[in-house]
């Protein structure tokens, strides 16, 4: 779903007419705050909890954990190739939450806004994240809203914090990781990160690019369903498959062994790379995933991802080794072997 498709600009409940920028009483606490409030989020987020319109949403806690994350959204443009800003905050808190198994439930959304931001594009994201959230089964339950001066702020920014229920005595984190277990890869690299740098300065690709933005949950959801003994998840986001597989293997102690050639690129992506510089194991993603379990299960584990959408080209990438070495241990075509390294710096900035 890309951005340009979330509106009938006849529906925004703020009479833009009289109102069609964010100005700076919109979050000073009074009528205008009200209205944005009521008229706008209210309207598109309403449920039990947040119509009790105290401080804190109260949840009653169901049996087993609770999984809670937290995260923010800086993406320029906020309008991308396959989404946008609003529905990248929604999947990006659900699938933190589905990488330790927790069913996403509630996520509060916190708007930074600028003077001078356009009421009709606040209403199509704000579209964009009720879609998005009624795709995942989350509740958008509690919020906050500042507007800073013109200058201040590229437009919008978002904090969401994530709550999700952990099934009973499930338990999925790099302390899990054993040595001999493989390692799976949910389908290609790099598409976020090349589509949103794409659109940000005006590059065309012979064929179309969108990035992976998507949930994860429901892929997660089939494997926990299946009782595989699912060891660690990780998605791949800022910094890419290569950054993941780096902080797992410091985190577990344990080296990891991964077949270059087995790595999924798609073509643009490939030749965007090659171009600009860039290795796509190091470009961000949005809709991708590794899966961490015993080798015996990996067949079962494949079975069941390729039937669902979001991870239906998924692949086996490597393992994990029997060492104390936490390295990432990349095994190309001919045989040779070198060591992944974190860069020092950002390769894409504002990418999500």
């Amino acid at each position: 779903m890309s951005g340009d498709s979330t509106i009938n600009p006849g529906s925004c409940p703020i009479p833009i007419e009289k109102y069609p920028h964010i100005v700076m009483a919109h979050g000073g606490g009074g009528r205008l705050t009200r209205q944005l409030i009521n008229d706008m989020f209210r309207s598109a987020f309403s449920n039990d909890l947040l119509e009790r319109d105290h401080d804190s949403a109260v949840i009653n806690v169901e049996s087993g954990s609770i999984a809670f994350t937290t995260d923010s959204f800086v993406i320029h443009p906020l309008f991308f190739p396959g989404g946008d800003i609003g529905e990248l905050a929604v999947y990006g808190t659900v699938n933190d939450l589905s990488m330790s198994g927790a069913i996403p439930k509630y996520i509060s959304l916190g708007l930074i806004l600028e003077e001078g931001f356009a009421i009709e594009t606040l209403w199509q994201i704000i579209s964009s994240i009720k879609l998005a959230s009624e795709k995942c089964g989350v509740s958008i339950v509690t919020g906050d809203t500042k507007v800073v001066e013109h200058g201040k702020c590229d437009g919008i920014y978002i904090n969401t914090t994530g709550i999700g229920f952990v099934p009973d005595g499930l338990t999925i984190s790099p302390a899990s990781i054993k040595p001999g277990d493989a390692i799976l890869l949910s389908g290609d690299i790099g598409r976020h990160g090349i589509s949103v740098m794409a659109k940000r300065e005006g590059l065309e690709f012979e064929t179309d690019l969108e990035s992976d933005c998507a949930p994860l949950h429901q892929a997660v959801k089939a494997l926990i369903n299946a009782n595989l003994d699912i060891h660690c998840m990780r998605d791949l986001t800022r910094g890419g498959l290569a950054a993941a597989l780096i902080e797992l293997a410091e985190t577990s102690n344990y080296s990891i062994e991964i077949n270059e050639e087995s790595i999924p690129v798609c073509d643009p992506v490939r030749g965007a790379c090659e171009l600009l510089g860039f290795d796509p194991k190091y470009v961000a993603n949005e809709g991708r995933f590794i899966i961490i379990l015993p080798k015996e299960q990996q067949e079962k584990a494949l079975s069941i991802l390729k039937t669902i959408p979001v991870s239906s080209n998924t692949v086996p990438i490597g393992k994990t080794l029997n060492t104390k070495t936490s390295q990432v241990v990349l095994l190309n075509a001919y045989g040779s072997r070198r060591i992944l390294q974190l860069f020092s710096g950002e390769q894409l900035p504002r990418i999500c």
